[in-house]
């Protein structure tokens, strides 16, 4: 039995929608009854209880779990299906194309992807960080996550993909590589050039927001130079996307922070390549919409002719299939 069992399914929702079978699903994840136990309960009828169990045990949201033989009557004890139900829905905006959410990590050629696709699709960006999107992913709330989680081996995306999709098929597939650094203001008057230097006095930081891949990069990497977080003046300060970063840096509400240096380009401010990842898409096998034009298209010429025009990015793996 599965402890958390998370409903997708709208003919489910509607079921239990209903506050008398939600009732006695409650009571079946309390302790098994039978018929008549559920209807002194709820002061009914076994008929009438009979009624909804059928529908619930249709649904496989309740299950015969015993029988007991009691004064030669042959007594059913139904349980629910699960000592936890999770009812998950999302409610999506009408469109002639098909809708398409992608939840994740911020990313400029995701924005890019999206143009050039809006003749076929209505793209969704929900930008919630690497390690949200791959969660989301897991509970049916998108169809495709982007990220670009790096490992303690210096692994993009793999280890968290067999961690968190262990009993699943996913696909991954690589978007992009793009180059990762400190973004500073033009000319860097603070003379900043790593991380080490973000536990400076004199340097305010800021940083983005839990789960994205590169706030967990950057915990890997102070941990690494034995920085504590509290060092960093700033780190508790948090945005949730590249370009907000920039504007933040050009604005001079920080001195730096991690970023892509596309961002940095298009602000006209100063960047310190640190590293190359790889950002991925993540996404099961099947889906209701036939998600495959998306992936066919970021192997297009035209897509990766548009990729060479973004600062720090380049479209060397870009529409391959990773192996793990």
């Amino acid at each position: 039995m599965k402890l958390i069992d998370i409903i997708h399914d709208d003919e489910k929702i509607k079921l239990l929608a209903d506050k008398n079978r939600k009732k006695i699903v409650q009571l079946l994840m309390k302790e098994p009854s039978t018929l008549t136990m559920l209807g002194t309960k709820m002061g009914q009828s076994p008929a009438w209880i009979r009624h909804h169990i059928k529908r619930l045990e249709e649904a496989g949201l309740v299950e015969l779990c015993h029988t007991e033989l009691t004064n030669n009557v042959l007594e059913k004890f139904y349980k629910a299906s699960s000592p936890v139900i999770q009812l998950q829905t999302m409610l999506l905006p009408e469109s002639t194309h098909p809708l398409i959410l992608i939840s994740g990590s911020h990313d400029k050629a995701l924005e890019l992807l999206k143009d050039q696709l809006s003749d076929y699709f209505h793209i969704i960006i929900d930008t919630v960080g690497s390690l949200n999107g791959l969660i989301n992913l897991r509970q049916g709330i998108c169809q495709i996550s982007g990220s670009h989680l790096m490992d303690e081996n210096g692994e993009f995306n793999v280890g968290y993909i067999k961690h968190i999709f262990a009993d699943k098929p996913v696909r991954l597939i690589t978007l992009v590589s793009r180059t990762q650094g400190l973004i500073v203001k033009k000319g860097n008057p603070k003379g900043i050039r790593s991380v080490g230097d973000l536990s400076r006095e004199d340097v305010r930081f800021l940083n983005r927001n839990p789960g994205s891949g590169t706030r967990i990069w950057l915990e890997n990497e102070i941990k690494k130079l034995e920085i504590l977080p509290e060092q960093i003046k700033g780190y508790g300060q948090t945005v949730k996307t590249h370009d907000e970063v920039a504007l933040a840096i050009k604005s001079g509400k920080a001195d730096v922070a991690l970023g892509i240096q596309c961002v940095a380009v298009n602000e006209g401010l100063d960047f310190i390549p640190l590293f190359e990842e790889r950002f991925d898409f993540a996404a099961y096998p099947e889906t209701p919409i036939s998600i495959d034009p998306v992936f066919e298209h970021i192997n297009s010429a035209g897509f990766r002719s548009a990729i060479t025009r973004l600062s720090g990015y380049n479209s060397r793996h870009s529409g391959e299939l990773v192996h793990y």
